[in-house]
């Protein structure tokens, strides 16, 4: 099989490539010697072109900046495909205008392309936001307040392995999950509707492109007047020093009563109760919807109103003798209290969610052991085996070769880095590669079903376990940690993107290597950009009296679990210990109490209990963040509740403008960091 395909070059082969003739929907209930009968058109569509390839990296490429930034602020990632699948036909829509290009890709090549930029722009970022940043603040010290990075080789290697080991641990998973078992993959299937639906309404599709483009425009604007760093002024001490043209937040809220903390009383705004001007907050608000918004604005409250100001007067004389509150400054209480409470209500979602779905947990080990449908021979429709479907499995599905070459020399790059720089001893870390490999296919299983990638939940199994096997070494728990959820997120990724694949009929074998090849770009993007946006430490914790421009949360919880594991709970300050029971105490209830409602005899009342992940993250971030996202989340619900035209715009100008104002962001920090350093 050569490499790559030759693109289509007259209107005559197009019009041969024209899409299937089937709906996603349709192809979904098909079984797999249907599917290959009546859907399978990977011998002869082009998909795995150069000029697909080409696109998919530049727009992974870019769009991995978008989420590497919007997961340092607020820990969330947004899918890149359906992005992706929107500006590439308008894109190559107007080469072909242009007389650029001669024909427009096929519904295969975009395919492809959103394959390649999703591994780009999604898959290699995970660990680049959680143990990557959390290794940055443990490494932070009194005479070094900003830490030390990682040697970006290092980096480079850790990441690009990382997300190899996560792609090819997904082979002997594929054809078990979606050509047996069918299982959805939500967003997979709404990648591939929304292929067909570009290929079948164009003018629509060109429209909504068109909404992002201008969105970006517009959130790209916003980063130059309240970030970068043009103006000269003198601070606080009367130094020269540079500043934004526009402060970032608005006080807003100042003219309100204060908050009284340690004998006085404090403006809401060192509380951190003001209001953030950047668009892509706001953006993020409207795609993670009101109910995680709004109870993220009751986290942030209760830390505001009843934490903050407790901590501030709670004094705790330490191991070293010396008396300190919990909280020393109202603009810390997030990191300082905040996070004793919020970081174990996120860690128990994760791991009693897993908990709760112990019957696809069960059905993952089920397939994995041969007694489930992944063991079946190929059989046609009705269940008869059909005669020559085997050899067709055998030459489109990925080979097993692949998962153990792939799976060497990826485990062995994880395995090397991880003794060299991280303290693992090699037994471990084949141990780690290992557990991966099961945790993997837990979180596979757990995306077919419900969208949901339990990465979070992963990482914290393994931090439990390393807490026990090397207790009290910080780096080695976060490390392996950081192995599991980097690649059961690049695994997961992988399978949804061949689950679009398959409801168009693509061959999964050169979609898989279109997802390798955009691991080289995403790689190159990620770890450019993190040392763009956070040149130390202090861009993630504020240093000593500022704010963060990036929280990181999730990095924050898993900094939380390894210094617990090394430091140990008796050197905690005594409210931080109350904290996490709390913590762990509100997310069980709030978890069973979701589980309890979620039926349809209850489902009315389900909307009313808070979401625990929503109030976990609102104590561990700064109050302004959750406050822009429910601004968002509001309005997408006003416009949604119109039902009309306004409605499919929410997504393309949300993404547009998360997607504008953190690409011109890592370039604004560039220039802050590089060239606007002299006052």
């Amino acid at each position: 099989m050569p490499l790559f395909q030759k693109a289509p070059a007259t209107p005559e082969e197009m019009e041969r490539h024209r899409p299937l003739d089937l709906s996603p929907e349709e192809v979904s209930e098909l079984d797999e010697g249907a599917w290959y009968a009546r859907a399978y058109r990977g011998d002869e569509t082009p998909q795995l072109t150069v000029r697909a390839i080409v696109m998919g990296a530049a727009l992974g490429f870019v769009l991995a900046f978008t989420n590497l930034y919007l997961g340092l602020k607020i820990g969330w990632h947004i899918g890149v495909a359906i992005t992706a699948c929107l500006l590439s036909f308008a894109i190559w829509g107007s080469f072909v205008r242009l007389g650029v290009a001669r024909t427009p890709m096929t519904i295969l090549e975009n395919n492809c392309m959103q394959s390649t930029a999703s591994a780009a722009g999604f898959s290699t970022g995970s660990t680049m936001v959680s143990a990557i940043p959390a290794l940055l603040m443990l490494s932070a010290t009194a005479e070094r307040p900003g830490g030390e990075h990682l040697p970006w080789p290092v980096l480079a290697a850790w990441t690009f392995f990382l997300a190899v080991l996560g792609a090819v641990l997904a082979i002997p998973m594929k054809r078990n999950l979606i050509n047996q078992e069918r299982l959805r993959f939500p967003s997979g299937t709404a990648a591939a509707v929304t292929l067909q639906s570009l290929y079948s309404k164009g003018e629509a599709a060109a429209g909504k492109a068109k909404g992002l483009l201008f969105a970006a425009l517009a959130g790209g604007v916003v980063p130059l007047f309240t970030s970068l760093n043009v103006a000269r002024q003198a601070d606080a001490a009367g130094k020269a020093a540079r500043a934004a043209l526009l402060p970032g937040a608005v006080k807003a809220f100042d003219g309100l009563p204060g908050i009284a903390g340690a004998g006085r009383t404090y403006p809401l705004s060192d509380w951190n109760i003001k209001l953030d001007l950047g668009p892509a907050l706001i953006a993020a608000g409207a795609l993670v919807g009101l109910r995680v918004t709004a109870s993220m604005i009751v986290g942030g409250l209760a830390l505001a109103l009843f934490l903050g100001p407790w901590g501030m007067e709670s004094m705790w004389t330490n191991p070293a003798g010396a008396t300190v509150p919990a909280v020393t400054r109202p603009q810390a209480a997030w990191r300082e209290i905040g996070l004793w409470a919020g970081a174990p209500m996120l860690v128990t979602v994760g791991l009693l969610s897993l908990a709760l779905q112990w019957r696809t947990i069960a059905r993952a080990f089920t397939g994995l052991r041969g007694r489930g449908p992944a063991s079946a021979p190929p059989r046609g429709e009705g269940g008869r085996p059909q005669e020559g479907l085997a050899e067709r499995v055998a030459r489109t599905e990925v080979p097993g070769a692949w998962f153990w070459c792939g799976g060497l020399f990826a485990g062995a790059g994880v395995i090397a880095i991880a003794w060299r720089f991280f303290e693992i001893p090699p037994y471990f870390g084949v141990l780690a590669v290992l557990l991966t490999f099961v945790l993997s296919l837990v979180a596979c299983r757990a995306t077919g079903e419900s969208d949901i990638t339990p990465t979070g939940a992963m990482g914290k199994i393994m931090q439990l376990v390393y807490g026990v096997l090397i207790p009290q070494n910080a780096t080695a728990n976060l490390m392996t940690a950081g192995i599991t959820s980097g690649a059961a997120a690049a695994s997961a990724d992988l399978m949804t993107d061949l689950k679009s694949g398959y409801l168009l009929g693509a061959n999964p074998r050169r979609q898989f290597i279109a997802q390798i090849l955009g691991i080289v770009p995403g790689t190159v993007a990620t770890v450019v950009g993190f040392h763009l946006l956070v040149p130390d430490a202090s861009a993630l914790t504020g240093g000593s009296g500022g704010e963060a421009p990036f929280p990181a949360p999730a990095a924050q919880q898993w900094r939380a679990v390894a210094q617990l594991f090394k430091l140990g709970v008796g050197n905690l300050h005594p409210m931080a210990r109350a904290c996490i029971a709390g913590g762990i105490v509100a997310a069980i209830v709030l978890v069973l109490a979701d589980k309890a409602l979620s039926g349809e005899r209850h489902k009315a009342y389900r909307r009313y209990v808070p979401s625990a992940t929503g109030v976990g993250l609102g104590l561990i971030l700064p109050f302004y963040q959750p406050l822009s996202m429910f601004l968002g989340a509001a309005i997408a619900a006003i416009v949604g509740a119109r039902k009309g035209r306004a409605e499919a715009y929410v997504v393309p100008v949300a993404s547009g403008l998360i997607a504008g104002e953190s690409l011109v962001g890592v370039v604004v920090a560039a220039l802050n960091n590089f060239v606007l350093t002299m006052p």
